[in-house]
């Protein structure tokens, strides 16, 4: 294997455990050396893949949310389905997640947000980035849903996305919180509501 792709492997592996780790730990909880040695690599080569810790933070948001709206865009774009039940099966897949392990679910949105924005620059603008990728989708979608009649909203389609993304954000804290789905539940009611379903 050519050395360029050996390192984009390693770098790729670093980055994966580090998203596995700090979906349980958080960001300043896990150094650098732990992420190192559950990953397999030396020590001293860290700076060999990132130029910083922050660098390496902003690569770590920016390959999640790559993976998470590459995801998410396989879920909305059922071609046999309602713009409405595409969405929902979002919002399931969502419930579903952040509810696993006694609702300690594997967001790096819900989990690192208001951590990371307070740490550093180049991540709260990865995680900013990251963010509105998601609610340009659920926009879209709503959008979609006017068109086909399957939804129906009060207000304009991008308030009521970027209203959706932050009520489901603050239910999994809660989830977090309480140990239970009680507000993941009480979401995709008023979710439902919201989009008259």
């Amino acid at each position: 294997m050519p050395a360029t792709a050996r390192n984009t492997d390693t770098r790729r592996v670093i980055l994966d455990v580090a998203q596995r780790v700090m979906a349980r730990k958080g960001y300043s909880a896990v150094g650098i050396n732990e992420v190192l040695a559950e990953a397999g690599v030396p020590k001293g080569s860290f700076y060999h893949y990132f130029n910083s810790k922050d660098a390496f933070g902003e690569a770590l948001l920016k390959s999640y949310f790559d993976e998470y709206v590459s995801d998410m865009d396989r879920v909305l774009a059922q071609p046999d389905k309602s713009a409405a039940e595409r969405l929902m099966a979002y919002w399931q897949q969502w419930r579903e997640t952040q509810s696993v392990d006694e609702c300690q679910g594997k967001c790096l949105a819900v989990k690192l947000g208001a951590e990371v924005a307070d740490l550093s620059e180049t991540m709260r603008l990865a995680m900013k980035e990251g963010t509105s990728a998601i609610v340009d989708r659920i926009e879209r979608t709503i959008t979609s849903g006017l068109a086909d009649g399957s939804i129906a909203i009060d207000g304009d389609a991008r308030g009521v996305a970027q209203v959706l993304y932050g009520m489901w954000l603050g239910a999994s804290v809660m989830a977090k919180i309480q140990r239970s789905p009680a507000s993941l539940d009480t979401t995709m009611a008023v979710t439902r509501r919201l989009l008259h379903l």
